[in-house]
Order: structure tokens, then C-alpha cells, then sequence
């Protein structure tokens, strides 16, 4: 998989253009990036990598690179 899946699963969860899918990104400083739109997310991202996130690791993810960081410990390489 690839940074390019990455940024599908947020452009497409969020209902943003990928443009607007950088690190910076984070949890609740768009209006579309809401609590609904964070679950949405997490499953986009556990069907791309196949992967299955743990609970802490969902809490945590508030941001674009927080998530790269969480990926990793999935031995996920973008």
C-alpha cells in the first residue's frame, strides 16, 4: 500500500479534496473530520491495509500524522 492510499481513505471518509490531506490535518479542525466521520475513517483504513486497529491506537489517531505513526506499528509502509 502507499501514502496515495492514505490519503484516499481521508479524502474520501472526510469528503475533502486530497489536497487538503496533509500531516497538518488534525481531529476537529475541519467540520467534516466530526466523530462520525473519525469511525467512518477508521474502517476505510482497517479495509485498505487490512489491518485491525486497536482502541487505543482509534482514540489516538487525531491526526494525519499521527495516523502514518499508528500505521507503522502495523508494519504498514507508505
Amino acid at each position: 500500500m502507499s501514502q496515495a492510499t492514505l490519503i484516499k481513505c481521508f479524502a474520501e471518509s472526510l469528503g475533502i479534496p486530497a489536497e487538503q490531506v496533509t500531516d497538518e490535518l488534525q481531529y476537529n479542525t475541519i467540520p467534516q473530520w466530526d466523530s462520525v466521520a473519525h469511525m467512518t475513517l477508521i474502517a476505510a483504513l482497517e479495509d485498505a491495509f487490512e489491518i485491525m486497529l486497536d482502541t487505543d491506537d482509534i482514540i489516538d489517531m487525531s491526526s494525519v500524522a499521527k495516523a502514518k505513526e499508528i500505521l507503522a506499528r502495523y508494519e504498514v509502509t507508505l
